[in-house]
């Protein structure tokens, strides 16, 4: 009986180890067939469609037609006055106040000016003295006709007469330029107005002050700052490399961050003829409507310059994907065995503007190579390592 179990257990003991070589032979196999080279991911064709990949071929597009720039709000120069007191003085009142709206002519504050009463009676002592040279040149004229004066006493009447005139002249125009309103009224209060419409965006008057005038010889104070905001200027920097596409008459959208979501729109209208040695970049300027008083001078601003552009091979934004200090796509290669679909990882060199539109590809991609435009995370999920 011993006999003839001998040869059944043996035949099991076979049986059972070439059930274990075929076991470990089919799953080196499928352990084989499993390892991907590096940077290589396969994905079914249905999970593409059900994760909303989508593959799409690199070509040539137009490229740089916008330029992002930094720039900032200002006053037109044009419409901003920087209100100085011609008189030396003290303050007495002031009149208008931060932020009101003025109209040309109207008062800013009230001095009292010794300046302006001296100029006030020079003039007044001037026209006094005119009269009575004009009244005794007359009584000359007349004597002299009448040979009961001498060509002598005629011509020395005459030439007072013309000192006079001219004193009056030099005296008014004195007075003129302290912008002093009399009228043979000695006066000693100067009234301060704004020269132009506009808003009183700074103030350094208060009452009591001493101000130094600006025909005293002394240095002057600005008292008052006057700037008509309805209309603003946007100065942006254009850099060396870019100021042969910036040109007059682009548009130009400028974004703030006070007001997300709204652009301003507007045009260049300047260009300036010199490059700042420090940055490497020169000043563009266009005029923004500002009637509705949202923008502010001094704020900063983006601009987005409209420009030519130029045709370059690109890659939509959404296709670039950031892995380390790399920019990488993913390239379709081809279907396996079973198959999926074969994507490898792709570094990518850019040339990348800050722009919305497709990105330049400097290096890394040919025109016609299929690459993944969206979905680009959920491909980069399934790359082996």
């Amino acid at each position: 009986m011993k006999k003839r179990l001998v040869p059944i257990l043996l035949a099991l003991a076979g049986l059972a180890a070439l059930l274990f070589a075929t076991s470990c032979g089919s799953d080196s196999k499928a352990s084989a067939l499993t390892a991907l080279p590096a940077g290589e991911a396969r994905i079914p064709e249905k999970q593409i469609a059900e994760a909303g990949i989508v593959v799409a071929p690199v070509a040539m597009e137009e490229v740089g037609a916008e330029l992002i720039l930094p720039g900032r709000l200002t006053f037109d120069d044009q419409r901003v006055a920087h209100v100085f007191s011609p008189v030396a003085g003290r303050v007495m009142r002031l009149i208008a106040s931060l932020g009101q709206h003025v109209r040309k002519g109207d008062a800013l504050a009230v001095l009292v000016s010794p300046d302006l009463g001296s100029a006030a009676s020079d003039m007044a002592k001037a026209k006094a003295d005119l009269d009575a040279a004009q009244r005794d040149e007359r009584r000359m004229k007349i004597l002299f006709d009448a040979n009961a004066a001498s060509a002598r006493d005629y011509d020395a009447a005459e030439d007072r007469f013309r000192q006079a005139k001219a004193e009056l002249e030099r005296a008014q125009k004195k007075a003129h330029l302290f912008r002093a309103d009399v009228d043979g009224e000695v006066t000693q209060e100067f009234t301060l107005r704004s020269p132009i419409d506009g808003e009183v965006i700074a103030r350094a008057a208060n009452p009591g002050m001493e101000v130094q005038g600006q025909y005293a010889g002394g240095t002057a104070v600005e008292l008052f700052t006057v700037g008509a905001s309805d209309r603003l200027w946007m100065i942006a920097d254009v850099y060396e490399t870019d100021l042969a596409r910036a040109k007059v008459g682009a548009p130009v959208m400028v974004r703030v961050v006070s007001s997300p979501g709204r652009t301003y729109q507007g045009n260049v209208d300047w260009v300036s003829g010199a490059l700042d040695p420090a940055s490497r970049t020169t000043k563009i300027r266009c005029v923004l409507d500002n009637r509705d008083g949202t923008l502010k001078a001094e704020m900063y601003a983006t601009a987005v310059l409209k420009v030519a552009g130029r045709k370059a091979l690109a890659v939509p934004r959404t296709a670039l994907f950031r892995m380390g200090d790399a920019t990488v796509v993913f390239v379709r290669t081809g279907k396996a065995a079973d198959g999926s679909v074969k994507f490898s990882l792709r570094p990518v060199q850019t040339d990348d503007e800050g722009g919305a539109g497709p990105v330049p590809v400097l290096h890394g991609l040919e025109a016609g190579e299929e690459i993944v435009t969206s979905g680009t995370v959920l491909v980069a999920g399934k790359v082996s390592r």
